[in-house]
């Protein structure tokens, strides 16, 4: 059944978001993050691989595949072609947005300023990644922006960690956060990764009612 944005954003507190270089990386992945908690998947275009990455991640039960780091319209219908659920940008561009919106696939395009999502309000949208996180301000500037533009809400994305996502994840606008320290770098441990999916998967107790 199709999500839509905000549903995205609920199904756990934290979205991992990776970096795969190899395919054959994808499941063990995909399986560890998912059994320990976390269904959605955020696959970033940073890699060759990164499409069919998304199509074997979304082979996993229980996944919720989207991709990252897509900057135009034909990223967008390349990942959606490979199995993609959601869409997130670094930036918010008008014709992106509007790809997104017409494709009907959820999109959380990176903002940084009242502009941004001022810009995206126009276009109809109300959730967003706040990105780079902690290099735009940290928590004090995504509270003074959500203060005016209570409608919005985030995923914040960029220098968090599980020591301080918790702050983030606290404030009753902030859906969810993204991460990479759950998947850390290296040879895939898919242990480790699972132990590290559920610390974070706990992280949303406080937000489960937002």
């Amino acid at each position: 059944m199709p999500l839509d944005v905000a549903q995205v954003m609920e199904l756990a507190p934290v979205i991992p978001v990776l970096v795969v270089e190899r395919v054959e990386d994808a499941l063990p992945i995909a399986q560890a993050l998912v059994k320990g908690g976390l269904p959605a998947l955020e696959v970033t275009l940073r890699t060759p691989a990164a499409l069919d990455v998304i199509r074997e991640m979304a082979k996993v039960e229980g996944a919720v595949v989207g991709a990252g780091t897509v900057l135009n319209p034909q990223q967008l219908d390349a990942a959606m072609e490979a199995g993609a659920r959601f869409i997130v940008s670094p930036g918010l561009t008008e014709p992106l947005a509007r790809a997104a919106i017409a494709a009907n696939i959820p999109f959380l395009p990176g903002t940084a300023t009242a502009g941004d999502i001022m810009r995206g309000m126009d276009l109809g949208l109300t959730h967003f990644k706040f990105f780079p996180a902690e290099t735009s301000g940290g928590l004090p500037a995504l509270k003074a922006l959500a203060a005016p533009l209570h409608e919005a809400r985030f995923c914040p994305t960029g220098g968090i960690t599980a020591q301080s996502a918790p702050q983030w994840l606290a404030e009753p606008f902030v859906k969810c956060v993204g991460g990479s320290w759950v998947v850390p770098k290296g040879p895939v441990d898919p242990a480790r990764i699972e132990a590290l999916a559920r610390e974070a998967a706990s992280l949303g107790s406080n937000a489960s009612s937002k």
